[in-house]
């Protein structure tokens, strides 16, 4: 039997910018997503924790060392600028090996999204 879990989190991020006029996604700082285990084109579930929000979008690389968070298109309408957001990618995987398995889990710095 196959069953989902938690793959990695990036856990209590700031939302640094929201672009409405691009064409969908989120764009993370490519220290956070190397931390995590994350990469771009990697679909992901993002939690508000300021607004309750939960919704599903892909990873975009951003410029490492920037601390960037910005969420693309549609979903900038459901964050603020500096909301705080819990960003979480699952896997598939055998529920043996589930058992067993350990997510990448990222604490960031909440003020400036740089790894402590």
């Amino acid at each position: 039997m196959m069953i989902e879990v938690l793959k990695s989190k990036i856990h209590c991020a700031r939302v640094t910018e929201a672009n409405l006029n691009y064409m969908g996604s989120i764009t993370i700082d490519e220290d956070l997503l190397d931390a995590a285990n994350m990469i771009a084109g990697e679909k992901v579930h993002i939690v508000d924790n300021n607004n309750g929000e939960r919704f599903e979008t892909y990873i975009i690389k951003g410029e490492r060392g920037s601390g960037k968070v910005c969420l693309n298109g549609a979903a900038a309408r459901k964050v603020q600028l500096g909301d705080i957001v819990i960003i979480m990618s699952y896997a598939s995987m055998d529920f043996e090996e589930a058992k067993s398995f350990k997510p990448s889990l990222v604490f960031p710095d909440p003020a400036t999204n740089k790894l402590v």
